[in-house]
């Protein structure tokens, strides 16, 4: 195989041209074998093959960068830089990230995971290489649908004052996970289609013709067609920004790539060289379904179908099956999301509701401001975004929501620990940084029927108020204890004599488990659901500090700022004060790995949780 030949960086240029296209298929073979065994991001990979041979072949790794926008397509650059081995445990805890890492390889310039932040990133690998008076190529690779992002035409209208090389590679193939939406997306096409130069083109060659000795004018403009192209197409969008435009390059052809490469390269200035690729390309299952092979679960090489058949439905489920439920009822009720229609399991919704449906794009900021223009204007958005995505619009929900008070609900999907992504999507901020804002609401779900319950509820609150949940299966214990939601009150759902737990959300379900081995070892223990975290429900930690020798706090989000911490300073106002163990993530970024392994690690798992009280309890 050509591959194995391929040991460390640069060792690509040693392989014959003529064997380019057969390098290129054993590629796409052992990415869909390896990834169909551990799961990872296999669309967009198989979609930039060439693009990355192409790369590999035009620079000279580590001492050239490339940053990989968002990073999932990067599988190919990590074989071609000799982490070939690293696939047996692809996004396994201590293997191979699914991501670009520094502490991996030299060839990882810079650690990327969130969207639209290449061409930001790059700027600033440029502008550290003139003051260094160094002459390396800098790169960064951008994809249509990162284009999608506010902050990447922020680096643009940067870049287009530069007057030193920098060379940005648009790897075009109309989708990000989902279809691209916008007027970024059309402008795209247009480019894809050259209609309006080619409407030019023919209107021009028409006048000419009609002109004396037209038709010799016409065949010497006829062999400086791509000349043509060139001066008529580029001066759109990207040249008005200062930033010269090369293309469009056909991203499968790497002696095309490989030329453009060399013109980008020459160039003083910052150039954007626009690639056509395919997501999915050369296998069948993911071209036809390019959303399910994003992110792909163990899946059969040959159907495409996953391994493991889910069995039951998981938050995302409930929360879509809601969604119709509180639009049919509530004409006002509209929905937004960031690029995830099909992620946040709003597809049905567009469906049914196409008119109260807006994807903004990868675009989170804009979208919670236009949530708030929308509450504004008497709507009641729902803002539907993974948590770790959310940290983005951080300025937007304190500015623009929460200052005017607006009746915006944020569904937050993907709380907690969510694996295999590692620490750029783990969702363990969120109770942290939004309860930190003034008239913020946040609540948490135990089991499948409260988020219902909620989400029901905070329609009606008339402020802004966030529901976080975490990704997987829904839990189904615990149907009996379905209290109404009143505000800002947390659920008894035990009630015992020595030790109260107070859970938040997922954590629920561990703690029923940690509840049943400690009154198995004969202590007493109290459950609480705790509902909300902000507002906290005082009256009831008042209560129970009366009665009860320790509290425990159980969180999946991390120490700084969560729940637990908010129990301690309440606490601290009352007259009795029963010890307190928070169990809760450590303030660190959590890697990639199994969420059991990682829940383990981090300490919330319940034998981790019997083990510190147990503990505790025989040592006071």
């Amino acid at each position: 195989m050509i591959l194995e030949q391929i040991e460390s960086e640069n060792d690509i240029k040693k392989v014959d041209k003529s064997q380019y296209s057969l390098l290129a298929q054993e590629i796409r073979d052992f990415l869909i074998r390896k990834i169909s065994v551990t799961g990872g991001h296999l669309g967009s990979n198989l979609g930039a093959v060439e693009l990355t041979m192409a790369l590999h072949l035009s620079l000279n790794l580590p001492e050239d960068k490339i940053i990989w926008d968002v990073g999932h397509q990067s599988y190919t650059h990590k074989m071609l830089t000799g982490r070939r081995e690293g696939f047996e445990n692809l996004r396994k805890f201590g293997g191979m990230s699914g991501f670009p890492k520094r502490k991996e390889s030299e060839c990882d310039c810079f650690d990327t995971g969130h969207s639209s932040t290449s061409i930001s990133a790059g700027l600033g690998l440029v502008k550290a290489r003139d003051i260094n008076k160094e002459n390396h190529t800098v790169v960064s690779v951008i994809g249509d649908g990162s284009l999608t992002g506010g902050m990447a035409y922020e680096a643009l209208n940067n870049a287009g004052r530069l007057e030193t090389n920098f060379i940005i590679v648009l790897n075009d193939n109309n989708m990000s996970i989902s279809e691209n939406v916008g007027g970024i997306s059309k402008y795209l096409n247009n480019l894809r289609t050259a209609d309006g130069y080619l409407g030019l083109k023919i209107g021009i060659y028409n006048r000419l013709k009609a002109l004396p000795n037209g038709e010799a004018v016409v065949s010497k403009i006829r062999k400086a067609k791509s000349s043509m192209k060139q001066l008529v197409i580029p001066g759109m969008f990207f040249e008005e920004m200062g930033i010269t435009y090369l293309g469009p390059v056909d991203g499968h052809n790497i002696e095309d790539m490989t030329k453009a490469m060399r013109e980008a390269k020459r160039c003083k200035s910052a150039v954007l060289v626009h690639v056509l690729t395919q997501k999915g390309k050369g296998f069948d299952p993911a071209q036809r379904h390019p959303a399910r092979f994003h992110g792909a679960e163990p899946f059969d090489i040959i159907t495409g179908v996953p391994v493991a058949l889910k069995k039951k439905a998981n938050y995302t489920d409930v929360f879509s099956t809601v969604m119709l439920k509180l639009a049919a009822r509530d004409e006002k009720v509209v929905a937004i999301t960031a690029a995830m229609p099909d992620g946040t399991g709003l597809k049905r919704f567009r469906n049914l509701y196409p008119e109260r449906f807006f994807d903004v794009g990868i675009a989170e900021e804009h979208a919670v401001t236009f949530a708030a223009g929308l509450a504004a204007g008497g709507m009641k958005p729902i803002v539907a975004i993974y948590s770790s995505f959310l940290q983005r619009a951080y300025d937007q929900i304190l500015h623009d929501v929460c200052i005017q008070n607006l009746p915006v609900v944020f569904a937050i999907d993907r709380a907690g620990l969510v694996g295999s992504d590692g620490e750029t999507h783990q969702g363990i901020f969120d109770l942290s940084f939004l309860s930190s804002i003034p008239n913020m609401h946040i609540m948490a779900p135990k089991n499948k029927w409260e988020l219902s319950d909620m989400l029901k509820f905070a329609v009606s609150l008339n402020a802004p108020i966030a529901i976080r949940y975490p990704r997987g299966e829904a839990f189904d214990g615990l149907e009996e204890h379905r209290a109404d939601i009143a505000y800002g009150k947390a659920e008894v759902i035990f009630e015992g004599s020595s030790v109260a737990i107070f859970a938040v959300g997922s954590m629920v379900k561990v703690a029923v488990q940690v509840r049943e081995q400690l009154e198995l070892a004969g202590v007493s223990c109290t459950l609480v659901n705790a509902r909300f975290v902000k507002p906290i429900d005082v009256a009831v930690l008042r209560e129970f500090s009366v009665s009860h020798e320790l509290f425990v706090t159980m969180e999946e989000n991390v120490a700084s700022g969560g729940y637990g911490q908010k129990v301690r300073e309440c606490l601290a106002d009352f007259d009795t004060q029963p010890e307190l163990i928070a169990i809760s993530i450590p303030d660190e970024y959590v890697e990639h790995g199994n969420v059991d392994l990682l829940k383990k690690e981090v300490g919330i798992d319940v034998d981790s949780v019997v083990t510190k009280i147990t503990s505790f309890l025989a040592n006071r």
